[in-house]
């Protein structure tokens, strides 16, 4: 047959083609394959990645970008600030870049877990007060230098606590804003809705919109920092939100009854879904400790910070709720239970979310000394 020595041909060499390490007669199927896997095993050794601020395999860390805009006068003490600290890398200093404010821009990265000791340092040298201060999450670093620093670094990077992030995250959320004022008394009003109906899935829904989380842990940091300023605001949204929510929750629940769509009836039937709001016991406690440890960890972990919001919401909006509700029908014992519910709740959300920031200071001012840098403070 005229194909008969066809195949034989494509285990030839080909004399015009250079076939480098490859013997004479190999399958080059097989030859394919294995230059593919060599290739491979040789860029997974090389390869050093940050995905989502991460280092890769070895690091761990998670990346933040400073940019700095230094003095000219502080420029040099500011650069051998970084360039003495393990967690730094990716050290540019450019000379005279910045206009407003005159100076130096020094751009770097910084694995997370020593993130809150190269701030304290910049603004123990007052780069903020005559410069400038910027962090940024870094989300994709290729780089062995900052998979390097993740390693030196003390502690992991999971666990950090950068205190300056997190006192400017919680401060702007104690604000009493129009925004945060119509989400509380909208979260309120259908949490009302859910104790009537004895409905979980509209407490639920409520718990989603509650945006009571911000001054809570503004609450708790500001304890912890001493910011009378930042307590005095984080109490008064806390407060006049809850008023309000609850005024509003009042004359909505009246309006409903006077439709014909709820009545005094609902209220005091049974309801073993959401009897619980108006009855507190010890487990109102352990709920609300434990909300306030998840809800202080997601904060300064950075981790599911909306999902343990709604955690939170889970021990004050229904009370507030059942307050509302029990208050517009005359119904006064539910009301004190629920208001009752309501303060036990938040104090043990305060009181859990402080110690949680207590012990995570202790945990770093010990990392701090194991490691024998400077022990730093909040």
């Amino acid at each position: 047959m005229a194909t008969s020595g066809w195949f034989p041909r494509l285990n030839r060499p080909d004399p015009d083609r250079d076939t480098g390490d490859r013997r004479v007669g190999s399958n080059p199927h097989r030859d394919t394959r294995d230059r593919a896997r060599r290739l491979d095993r040789r860029g997974s050794r090389r390869r050093s990645t940050v995905l989502d601020g991460r280092t890769g395999r070895e690091g761990g860390g998670i990346v933040l970008h400073l940019r700095i805009v230094a003095p000219t006068n502080r420029s040099t003490a500011v650069v051998d600030l970084l360039t003495d600290d393990p967690g730094v890398a990716h050290l540019a200093v450019l000379p005279g870049a910045a206009r407003q404010p005159v100076g130096d821009l020094i751009l770097c990265d910084v694995v997370r877990e020593s993130a809150d000791r190269v701030l304290r340092g910049l603004r123990e040298l007052e780069v903020e007060a005559r410069g400038g201060i910027s962090a940024d999450d870094v989300e994709l670093t290729l780089s062995t230098a900052a998979d390097r620093a993740a390693r030196e670094a003390p502690g992991h990077g999971d666990d950090a606590v950068v205190w300056d992030e997190i006192a400017a995250k919680t401060g702007e959320q104690t604000e009493l804003s129009a925004t945060y004022l119509v989400l509380i008394v909208v979260a309120t009003m259908i949490a009302g809705i859910g104790v009537l109906l004895d409905q979980p899935i509209l407490i639920v829904g409520a718990m989603v919109v509650g945006p009571e989380f911000g001054p809570l842990a503004a609450l708790c940091v500001a304890l912890l920092r001493r910011q009378t300023r930042v307590m005095i605001r984080s109490v008064q949204a806390l407060v006049v939100g809850f008023l309000a929510a609850m005024a509003a929750t009042v004359l909505s629940t009246w309006a409903l009854t006077a439709a014909d769509l709820v009545s005094r009836e609902m209220l005091l039937a049974e309801r073993p879904l959401t009897d619980f709001i108006w009855r507190p016991d010890a487990l109102s406690w352990v709920v609300g400790v434990l909300a306030g440890v998840a809800g202080m960890l997601s904060l300064t972990s950075k981790k599911s910070g909306s999902l343990v919001g709604v955690l939170i919401s889970v021990t004050t909006v229904p009370a507030a709720a059942n307050v509302a509700v029990a208050a517009a029908y005359g119904v006064w014992h539910e009301a004190a239970g629920s208001a009752l519910q309501l303060l036990i709740n938040l104090c043990a959300i305060v009181l859990a979310g402080l110690l949680t920031l207590v012990v995570q200071q202790l945990w770093w001012w010990r990392v701090a000394r194991r490691s024998g840098r400077a022990v730093l403070r909040p």
